[in-house]
């Protein structure tokens, strides 16, 4: 798949108040990268079955300088300075990229 950068982060929300917040402000993010992202390959979000209060998202992007790019918008700035209120807790995964079907 080349030289993709991709991340795997858990996200465990306060209670349904903050998950339907975090929903919210993750749906705002969203239209920022689709716009103004080309290096972007995916970006998704989960809820895991059984688990209502948490999030997980899969990020691939082209190489690591797209998702230095990326954390430097103005609409991820906003979703990173915003999330907190929201958060129990954070864990991020950093993954080699490896073989498999690619986003486009």
């Amino acid at each position: 798949m080349g030289d993709g950068f991709a991340l795997v982060v858990r996200f465990a929300l306060r209670d349904q108040t903050a998950a339907t917040a975090f929903d919210a402000l993750c749906a705002e993010t969203l239209e920022g990268i689709t716009r103004h992202e080309p290096g972007t390959l995916a970006y998704v979000t989960h809820t895991p079955v059984g688990e209502p209060l948490v999030r997980v998202f899969y990020e691939l992007y082209e190489d690591r300088a797209a998702f230095e790019a990326h954390e430097a918008q103005p609409h991820t700035q906003r979703f990173l300075a915003e999330r907190e209120p929201y958060l129990a807790g954070v864990d991020v995964t950093f993954l080699d990229v490896g073989v498999g079907k690619p986003a486009r």
